[in-house]
Order: C-alpha cells, then structure tokens, then sequence
C-alpha cells in the first residue's frame, strides 16, 4: 500500500518541481535580483567593500555569549552554514554535467543579482523582528510577510510559508543533509551509516537544546574551519593542475555561450540547459530569496538594518563566487581538460560510472588519489552537511514558534531527531523531491511580500548612503 502510493506520488511531485524550478522560481527570484539591484543603485557593488570590512575587520571565533541573539559575525556564520551544504558539491557538479562547465558563468551572475535579494531579505528581517521579554528575538519571512500584507491574507501566506519550511528545512530537508553525511562516511571509512545517525542525533540534540546561544557558538567556529578545509584542498588541486586554469577558465566562458560544443544537441537547447541549470543551482545554493537566511540574520545584535545586509551580501560571495567555484574549477580542471574522461563532454560509456554524487571525489581523486580523494570530500561532506543541518533546524524552530508557541519547541526538536536519524539509515527519492517541492513553494510568498515591501529596503539603503555623504 505505501509503496504503491510512493510509486504514484513520485512523477506527480518531480512534475510539480520541474515546472516550479523551471519556469516560475527561475524567472520570479532573477527578477527579484534584477529590481533590488535597480532600485537599490546595485547596493551589491557599491556596499561590496563595507561589507567586506564589516565581516573582516574583526574577525574572531570566540565572538562569546551574547546576552540574546548573536554577534553580527555569528548570524553571518549561521547563515553561511545554511546556504553552504551538500548542494555546493553534488549541486554545483550536477550543474556542470547537465549544462557544460558554462553553467558556471550562470551562476556567478545569478549570485551578482542575489546579493541585492540578501541586502533585502536580511534589511526586512531586521526591520520587522520582534522581541520577546527574555530580549532574544524572533525574525524571518512570516514577520515581514504580515507586515506587507494586514489581514488574512497576510496571515495566509505567513502560514504557508511557515509549514512549508518547517518540512522542507526542519525535517526533510534535515533527513537529506544526515543521508549525505551517512552514506558518504560509510564509502570512504567503513562506518555503519546507523553508527553516524545515532552520533549525530546526540550531537544535534546537545546543541538544540543549548538554544540560539549554543548554535551560535558552534556555527562560528565550524564555517571557518570547513571553508580553511575545503579551500585548502581545493587550492592543492588547482596548485597541481596549474597548467590547465588557463583552458578551466576559457571553457566557463567559451561554453557558457556555445554550449553545445560540449553538452551536444542544438544550439538553443544547449543554451537554455547552460543557463537554466546555473540559475538553478546557483539560486538554491548561494539560498537568496528563499527565505530561509533571513532568519539568522534577524538575530544580530545590530542597531542598523544596513549594517547586517551588507554582512549578508558576503554570504552570497561566499557561498557561491569562493566556495562553489573552487570546486567547479576543480572538477573541470581535472576531468574535462585534454586526456579528461569528460574532455567530449557527458557522452558515451562515462555516463554510466560518473553522476553529480560522485564527480567531485573523482576529481579530487585525481590529484589526491580514488581513496584518498573519497575521504577528503566526505570530511568536507560531514562539515557542509551537518552545519546545514543545525542552521535548518534553527530556522524550522522559529516557524514553529510563530504557528504554536514555544510550547512546540521539545515536540519539533524530538521530531527533527527522528528524521536525522532516519536520513543516515534510508534514501528515499520521494523524501528528496518533496524536500525540493517544500523548498520551492517557500519562495513565492518570500518573493511576492519582498516586492510589496521594496520601499522600506530602498529607504534604509538611501538613509546609510546620505550618512555616508555627511560624514
């Protein structure tokens, strides 16, 4: 009975994604982009460096325990953590192979567009939190949502976009990340994907319920480190093919505009997979617009909202033009350049041992050797991963406080455990597409309030330039 109903569920759900992500979310987050960057004056450029001096400046990983909320750095690590997971490495690379290293170059202008949607995203998030007698606060999509639209309506979106990330995020979403994190492990070290679920549940269960705080603490000193790793082997790698960088960077931009050449078919359908498949991926990695960061940047103890989108913008850089991209150059320096197993692109016998699961560890591989390669990006793996995980479960949390009180916190943080125990033990495509399906449906009420509430962005950024002329 359940299988059978799987089985039906399944197209219908794929069907339902396919048209969301293809047509609707493409359209609707790069317009979002493009009128943030036009109304905003491209705040992404102008802001760029603030942002940077912002988050660099004083950089420290022992930012402390705030009395409520975070520090601005650990929202931005928190955020980080979110938008850097598993779809970095499995998404970027199953970008590559379905639209050609070009897709990439898609990817970076969609990123340039999406930190305008982060300075908004992060600016409302700011401007309409609340805060509870305890001082710590309560932020995100529902609280600007309700603020661009009064009544029921407003209420209905606000509740829709709560339930649809409580299961895309906080409990789907959450199976998916502990799945990568168990089977990866299981390939490269031998450990029953069981023995990860049960240490990570009581991992997880320690810092849910050390609440904000706790989260906060780890969060800040976890995303340095994973990037420090990460960065570090990929630098290695890029050290070692140095000769070929020169052909790695001519092909992102060669193929982001012939296309065809490498992925094959007519010129127009090679070109709408190129730039579909970077707008997607890019859009669900880098995460702008989708509503789930806002959360962790309302927890900033900031007095200025443009002090904390400016952080926000950098969320995106980093996200997709340091961390996606290393891997991307990775992945087409080692295996599509001259003597690659994909130099003629995605064809033929190679089809049938390389996927996006396994392309980066075969990359790395190639430098670092096949087992050493499988466990350097299964680290990376459990670092994404489980970092996403924790920043999910926060952002599921605050949802569920907005629909049922604080009272429903020990129930979702049981019901969040189960699933991250289940993700380790089972794969489920259907969990996965509805994971995605969920995701998808949290941006349209996102997208719809931030058009609504285009003035209030557009005031904070203008007030910040005028103190800036001033001074």
């Amino acid at each position: 009975m359940l299988e059978s109903l799987e089985a039906a569920l399944y197209p219908i759900v794929v069907n339902i994604n396919t048209y969301l992500s293809s047509y609707i979310l493409v359209f609707l987050l790069i317009g979002v982009g493009l009128f943030y960057s036009i109304r905003t004056r491209f705040v992404q450029v102008r802001c760029f460096g603030e942002g940077m001096r912002k988050v660099f400046g004083n950089l420290t990983l022992r930012g402390g325990k705030q009395e409520h909320g975070m520090s601005s750095f650990q929202a931005l690590a928190t955020a980080i953590a979110a938008q850097v997971g598993t779809g970095n490495i499995v998404g970027g690379s199953g970008a590559i192979l379905a639209g050609g290293p070009g897709a990439i170059f898609w990817m970076w202008v969609i990123a340039f567009f999406g930190m305008a949607t982060i300075y908004a995203e992060a600016t409302l998030a700011i401007e309409t939190r609340q805060k509870d007698p305890d001082g710590s606060y309560r932020g995100g999509p529902v609280y600007y949502i309700t603020t661009a639209f009064k009544g029921g309506f407003g209420k209905f979106l606000a509740g829709f976009f709560a339930v649809a990330i409580i299961l895309a995020l906080g409990f789907m979403g959450c199976m998916v990340q502990s799945n990568s994190i168990g089977s990866t492990f299981q390939t490269a070290f031998g450990v029953p994907s069981w023995i990860v679920g049960i240490v990570l549940v009581v991992i997880c269960g320690f810092i849910f319920v050390g609440g904000v705080q706790r989260l906060a603490s780890v969060t800040e000193k976890i995303v340095p480190v994973m990037a420090a790793i990460f960065l570090g082997g990929a630098l290695v790698v890029l050290v070692m093919r140095a000769k070929y960088i020169p052909d790695t960077i001519a092909m992102i931009f060669q193929y982001a505009f012939q296309p065809q050449a490498i992925i094959g078919g007519g010129f127009g359908y090679a070109l709408k997979e190129a730039i579909s498949q970077g707008a997607k991926r890019g859009l669900f990695s880098n995460e702008a617009g989708m509503g789930s960061t806002p959360h962790a940047h309302a927890q900033a103890n900031v007095t200025d909202p443009h002090d904390q989108a400016v952080v926000a913008m950098v969320s995106v850089f980093i996200d997709t033009f340091v961390v996606l991209t290393l891997n991307a150059l990775v992945v087409i320096s080692t295996l599509y350049t001259e003597g690659g197993p994909l130099a003629n692109g995605y064809t033929g016998a190679v089809t049938e041992t390389l996927s996006k699961t396994n392309l980066a560890q075969t990359a790395f591989g190639v430098v670092f050797g096949a087992e050493a390669g499988a466990m350097f990006v299964a680290v990376c793996l459990f670092f994404f991963a489980f970092s996403t995980v924790l920043s999910w479960n926060l952002f599921g949390k605050i949802n569920a406080v907005y629909l049922f009180g604080k009272k429903a916190v020990p129930v979702y943080s049981v019901i969040a455990l189960v699933f991250i125990f289940l993700g380790t033990v089972m794969s489920n495509d259907l969990v996965w597409e509805l994971t995605d399906m969920f995701n998808n449906l949290m941006v349209i009420p996102n997208a719809i309030a931030l058009f609504a509430l285009s003035n209030i962005v557009v005031r904070v950024a203008d007030r910040k330039k005028a103190a800036g002329k001033k001074e």
